[in-house]
């Protein structure tokens, strides 16, 4: 068993998530390389794409999104929504229905709504959203006047009324109105796609998750899909002639054949890069000690599932920050584990003189120091 560092995992790692250069492919190219990009906060999915990619602008995600259609936001992984690239929406919607499907009937039966319930939901919606585009309150709105006093119900939970059309690949997120979000017929919103084998779709999804965040385990791969180990072990067996073990500082995890060389000669980019909260390069692993020391661990991943934005330094979490409002300009506010060397603190400046350009104001850093964010 061929044995990696930490460090040449990192590297990898870092590659191929575009953190190691200023720009990078479009921007489904990167959504589709990294495995989607977590957009709960929309604002930390542009800058997530933004990190990766230096000449985006907010503009450039809106059109990739509301007119090319390059880009679809839906739930995906971990029942978040995520932003996709839109040509593999199908692979996505087959690889984590049943899960996710399973969990929204679970969900639905505390509230005393069946599969019957389900499958009306899911037809009051389609046929509100015939007409193109609306928001969630117009679509409730107009659900609740043609349906059937008893579906009344069910519709007042605006969560249960959209999620099943969601989960099964129906519907998804269209453009904004204002500070209100709109959903999509598919049929209506994206070009024809051929529907995907559920367990083929699975291994490509495992295989995608491997090229980004390997060498991992099918744990990782249960931890980032969100999906059951009894899902993810059988997945990754059926992956076993493209993959070999490999010993990461006395663990043994798994990483696919053909990036075996390109993990074994990476190098380490010590430059600091800001990370959002939310980041997909935080996201994939069951256990976090590769990034962080467990001392600082609460600082990062934080009460209700909340991650603090990041600064990394050769893969590892050396502070969190905050981007500060003050008038015309913007602060970035570090607030670092330990000292940081001159070298990294000049390498944060840098990050910040880019993000202006993405924010269009002067950024402003300032280091907080043992303050806990």
């Amino acid at each position: 068993m061929r044995s990696i560092t930490g460090e040449q995992v990192a590297a990898f790692r870092m590659q191929r998530h575009h953190l190691l250069n200023s720009d990078g492919p479009t921007l489904a190219s990167v959504c589709r390389d990294v495995g989607g990009i977590q957009a709960q906060v929309m604002s930390a999915a542009e800058l997530s794409l933004w990190t990766r990619r230096r000449s985006t602008r907010r503009e450039d995600v809106q059109a990739a999104l509301w007119q090319r259609r390059e880009l679809v936001k839906t739930t995906s992984m971990r029942m978040t929504l995520h932003l996709l690239p839109a040509r593999d929406f199908q692979m996505y919607i087959a690889a984590m229905k049943a899960s996710s499907m399973a969990s929204v009937h679970r969900t639905l039966k505390r509230i005393g709504a069946g599969p019957r319930h389900v499958d009306t939901m899911i037809e009051v919606v389609m046929d509100a959203l015939a007409g193109g585009p609306r928001t969630q309150q117009d679509l409730l709105a107009r659900a609740k006047s043609g349906a059937a006093r008893g579906m009344r119900v069910w519709l007042k939970y605006a969560w249960s009324a959209m999620r099943p059309a969601i989960v099964e690949g129906l519907i998804c997120y269209g453009p904004p109105r204002g500070a209100h979000a709109t959903f999509v017929r598919v049929d209506q919103w994206l070009p024809p796609q051929k529907a995907a084998d559920p367990d083929d779709a699975r291994v490509e999804l495992a295989r995608r998750f491997l090229t980004a965040f390997g060498p991992a385990t099918h744990r990782d791969f249960s931890k980032w899909a969100g999906l059951n180990t009894s899902v993810t072990k059988p997945v990754f067996e059926r992956l076993a002639g493209l993959v070999e073990p490999i010993n990461v500082d006395g663990e043994q995890a798994f990483i696919l054949r053909r990036d075996r060389d390109v993990l074994a000669d990476a190098k380490i980019d010590r430059r600091p890069r800001l990370l959002p909260a939310f980041d997909t390069f935080l996201l994939a692993h069951a256990t976090k000690h590769h990034l962080v020391d467990p001392r600082f661990y609460k600082r990062v991943y934080r009460n209700q599932g909340w991650l603090s934005p990041v600064v990394i330094v050769g893969g590892r979490i050396v502070a969190v920050w905050f981007l500060v409002q003050r008038a015309k300009t913007f602060t970035v506010d570090v607030r670092p584990f330990a000292g940081l060397d001159k070298r990294v603190r000049d390498g944060i400046h840098a990050e910040a003189e880019a993000l202006a350009q993405f924010v269009g104001a002067r950024c402003d850093v300032v280091f907080t120091e043992n303050r806990e964010p």
